[in-house]
């Protein structure tokens, strides 16, 4: 079965850095969010997202009402829902993507989340509302999808690639899970379980059912949680058959989308990920955000059920991920053609994807292979992702967003060159795909998730996140109470309290970018125990195995800023380097080095300067450095006879990647050229 994933409800996050950003999330990013799901914040893309689920109400109430089965909804009175009394003023007509119904129902997982943090009568009521406006919509045979619901519920599951009414009731089933965890409160669950249960009436391998799988990915990782909360047995095997017929020929989709006979050998469906049967992966390709996805329920599946087959996969395509495709920042998908994963190696600053949810995803991922093996390079990446290409996709304040997160900016090229049209200078109000900020509530308001995995007897700590757990260890209860100083500080003091009566063990991660050896970590923990303790490590753990009392463990990880560098197979940094310190990754932005920042030169010894500053209210370490930059050519001409230019000393300042863009429009670089110093 692996390791199990630490409850949210057993863990209290306690700590500077994270409890400010989940307070944001709760205050401001959450209501905000729901005026942006109504269509009520100036300035910003329209959503539909309420109002499609407004009309599949009124489409549903008229049904029931000629039935004689309308039953008036419940609901509050907050100011915060329009529902029922807009369902009168409302067009007739679905607005937006297929896909809108998930925003709402990652919205609701944000607020389930930031309910088990802080309790709030406010979110609770607008939460309650939304859930009820959902049920409204549902039909009678469970299938819930306003799309469909409002254009043509005959064509429901006749377009399982292009359409993500499966994507849909994925999102559906993880706010259902996530919210009777949090409240206790069943019906988003059950209007989950009836949506599944009408899915496994029309697709499957018995005769007369469509033998179809997800287009967009997300339903697999749902349904092995829905199958984990419930136990109904049915869940596990719908999500099973799904990871099972991906792949194969003749293609699924070929069917639904009449493929001339001709074509029918080809491999293709790479984007999709259903190139190949899942077990027979090993390189990641296609839409990154929906491979991710895809990875995550593989690998769930994988814990489950025990099977080492679709284990190995996981781990082929993570290493593939980790080693080849994966930005510094921790973002991944390399070109906006497809939104995908390029081939390898091939990682552009200027033109990068690296979507925010694809981020997301990742993390997803690296947890789940931390239950299928405690290894340290998952956390490693957990880490980087959570850091950097996460948090850079909102703007301090919660109220803009990136969708693409670039490692190197120009707003010209960005306003006037087409192919970089995807990247954005600045973050946006809202998105008419807004997939990413209600991703990065949930993800934000969850974070306490993420800090532990456990199996019986060990409890692995991955993420040094200051927090309070309470758990049962080889039959009797510990606390364990972590403190920290993460990501500015590399001191962390870990106090485990137990009965004493049996031995079990505390893994500590030794974070790659501290230059720990495993036997120095072993050492410097060895010092502070007694002879009882058992003192070993492996895979970047170090396990301490001993009858736990009252005993506290300090460690202090080196963190300190470091030049980096790419592979050298990575021709777009080849002779660049980047500045990293502890688990931040840090970038140059024109505000505090002026423009031309093409031009700029790194000393190979730059005798990095530490200092704290502040950005919009934000407390960030900012690193000072030596560099130099390119003397400009004195002529106007645009080609001429190479001579050696000079350079001109330069103080250069770098800022956390995640901090870009909040004080304004202006160019943007995370890797810069070296100048070696003779």
């Amino acid at each position: 079965m692996g390791a199990k994933n630490v409850f949210l409800k057993n863990v209290k996050i306690r700590d500077e850095f994270w409890e400010k950003e989940m307070e944001l999330i709760r205050t401001e990013v959450i209501p905000y969010q729901w005026e942006a799901l109504h269509d009520r914040v100036e300035g910003a893309a329209p959503s539909y997202c309420i109002h499609n689920f407004e009309v599949a109400a009124r489409r549903n109430r008229k049904i029931r009402e000629e039935k004689g089965a309308y039953q008036p909804p419940v609901y509050t009175t907050t100011g915060f829902c329009v529902w029922p009394e807009s369902l009168e003023r409302v067009e007739e007509r679905f607005y937006g993507f297929v896909f809108q119904d998930s925003d709402l129902y990652k919205w609701l997982e944000a607020v389930a989340y930031s309910l088990v943090w802080h309790p709030d009568e406010r979110l609770t009521a607008m939460a309650d509302e939304a859930i009820e406006l959902i049920c409204a919509a549902q039909q009678e045979d469970g299938y819930l999808d306003t799309f469909y619901i409002i254009n043509d519920l005959d064509q429901r599951f006749t377009d399982l690639r292009d359409h993500h009414e499966l994507y849909c009731f994925g999102h559906l089933a993880e706010a259902g899970v996530a919210y009777y965890r949090a409240t206790g409160k069943d019906k988003l669950l059950k209007a989950a379980c009836r949506f599944a249960d009408c899915i496994m009436e029309h697709l499957g391998a018995e005769p007369g059912k469509k033998p179809g799988y997800p287009g967009h990915e997300i339903a697999e990782m749902a349904l092995m949680e829905l199958y984990e909360v419930t136990g109904e047995k049915k869940y596990l095997d719908l999500g099973a058959y799904f990871l099972n017929e991906r792949g194969k020929r003749p293609y699924y989709f070929d069917r639904e989308h009449e493929v001339p006979l001709g074509e029918k050998d080809a491999e293709r469906y790479h984007y999709h990920q259903s190139h190949i049967p899942v077990r027979e992966q090993r390189e990641a390709v296609g839409h990154a955000v929906r491979g991710v996805y895809l990875y995550s329920g593989m690998a769930d599946y994988a814990r489950i059920s025990g099977e080492e087959e679709m284990a190995e996969a996981c781990r082929a395509l993570f290493e593939n991920i980790y080693t080849q495709k994966l930005y510094i920042t921790g973002g991944i998908g390399g070109t906006h053609l497809g939104e995908a994963f390029s081939f390898p190696y091939d990682l552009p600053n200027d033109t990068a994807y690296a979507e925010t949810c694809a981020s997301i995803g990742l993390v997803f991922f690296a947890r789940r292979m931390l239950q299928l093996e405690e290894k340290r390079q998952y956390a490693d990446v957990m880490e980087l992702a959570l850091y950097n290409g996460v948090l850079a996709g909102m703007a301090l304040d919660g109220k803009s967003f990136f969708y693409v997160n670039p490692l190197e900016v120009v707003p010209e090229a960005c306003h006037k060159d087409e192919r970089k049209f995807h990247v954005k200078p600045v973050r946006q109000k809202w998105f008419g795909c807004a997939c990413c900020p209600p991703n990065l509530a949930r993800m934000i308001g969850s974070i306490g998730s993420y800090v532990f995995t456990e199996t019986d007897d060990t409890l692995f700590l991955n993420l040094y996140i200051g927090c309070e757990a309470v758990m049962r260890k080889a039959g009797s209860e510990a606390t364990v109470v972590v403190e920290s100083k993460f990501p500015w500080s590399g001191k962390v003091n870990v106090c485990v309290e137990g009965d004493g009566k049996a031995k079990w063990s505390v893994a500590f991660r030794i974070p790659q970018w501290s230059g720990w050896t495993q036997e120095t970590a072993v050492e410097k923990v060895r010092r502070q125990l007694d002879r009882e303790a058992q003192i070993t490590a492996r895979d970047g753990y170090v396990y301490v195995k001993k009858s736990w009392g009252k005993e506290t463990i300090c460690l202090d990880f080196p963190m300190k800023a470091m030049l980096v560098q790419a592979n050298d197979r990575v021709r777009e940094t080849e002779g660049q380097v980047a500045v990293k310190r502890g688990p931040v990754v840090y970038c140059l932005e024109e505000i505090d080095n002026g423009k031309d920042l093409h031009r700029i030169r790194i000393l190979d010894h730059p005798e990095f300067q530490e200092t704290w500053g502040m950005i919009q209210g934000n407390k960030i370490i900012e690193i000072e450095g030596k560099g130099a930059v390119r003397t400009a050519l004195s002529t106007r001409e645009l080609y001429q006879e190479y001579r050696s230019n000079g350079y001109e000393q330069k103080t250069l300042r770098w800022v956390p990647y995640y901090t870009w863009a909040n004080r304004g429009e202006g160019e943007m670089r995370v890797f810069s050229r070296i100048l070696e110093e003779k």
